[in-house]
């Protein structure tokens, strides 16, 4: 087959956000590979960006497993020749839980998905970012990057990590002509919602405000939130890069 020429990346692209920034890429003629973990949603998904962009594929990776980063940075490799941009957008919010009594698994586990597999995917990747065109990346912040917030500390530390890691690549990509941004999307209608809301409120003393935004409507819907980003992600200058950006100042 062809080598693949000037391709978008995005994790977590099964459903949310993730499959929103997809199809609006796909839906303006971007080639796509879609990463997530295996499911009905992600091979639906997949079927989607196609019919949209002949050349997208979607690949399962669980982004918790080393070997599946590995295995996944190297199916991209053989088939790829330069990648435009990278949405680094998986991500998970549990464990919802104080710290005291959080299982040091499931926190280390969230600290992997967040934040290292960003690290170690990018690292793999980046021979096909060296090209004469400027390559975009960018990372999915939170307001939790800021603000710390009882029974998140996985979570805020994780995001703060990513902020960070967002600066160090804008600094180093400088002269590879690769910039990196970080992007608050809001409160958005996704299942990390419905998953903070299906959290214990005895572990969570802020359960009632997130219920609170559901019910007084406050979410956002995830495909109108990703076509409101995507021109920022695919447009954004070298001197944007190092930036974090919220869609509420945009």
């Amino acid at each position: 087959p062809t080598m693949l020429e000037r391709v978008w990346v995005v994790t977590g692209a099964s459903k949310g956000l993730g499959y929103g920034f997809a199809k609006e890429l796909a839906t303006r003629g971007k080639t796509v590979i879609g990463i997530a973990r295996e499911s009905i949603d992600l091979g639906m998904a997949g079927a989607n960006l196609a019919e949209l962009s002949p050349e997208s594929i979607v690949i399962a990776c669980d982004l918790s497993k080393d070997s599946d980063i590995e295995k996944t940075a190297n199916t991209i490799l053989k088939r790829v020749k330069s990648i435009e941009g990278i949405i680094h957008n998986a991500g998970q919010i549990g464990p919802v839980k104080p710290m005291e009594s959080v299982r040091k698994e499931d926190w280390n586990d969230l600290i992997k998905v967040n934040l290292l597999s960003v690290q170690d995917f990018t690292q793999r990747l980046l021979p096909l970012m060296k090209h004469s065109e400027q390559t975009r990346v960018t990372t999915i912040s939170s307001g939790a990057s800021q603000r710390s917030i009882e029974a998140w500390s996985a979570y805020c530390v994780s995001k703060a990590g990513l902020d960070m890691w967002t600066k160090c690549l804008a600094e180093e990509g400088k002269k590879f002509n690769i910039s990196a941004i970080s992007f608050a999307p809001g409160i958005v209608d996704t299942n990390m919602q419905r998953d903070i809301r299906s959290a214990n409120p005895d572990d969570f003393p802020a359960h009632s405000n997130f219920v609170g935004y559901h019910q007084n409507g406050d979410l956002t819907d995830p495909i109108n939130t990703a076509k409101n980003m995507i021109p920022l992600i695919t447009q954004h200058t070298m001197d944007d890069s190092g930036n974090r950006f919220d869609i509420r100042d945009i």
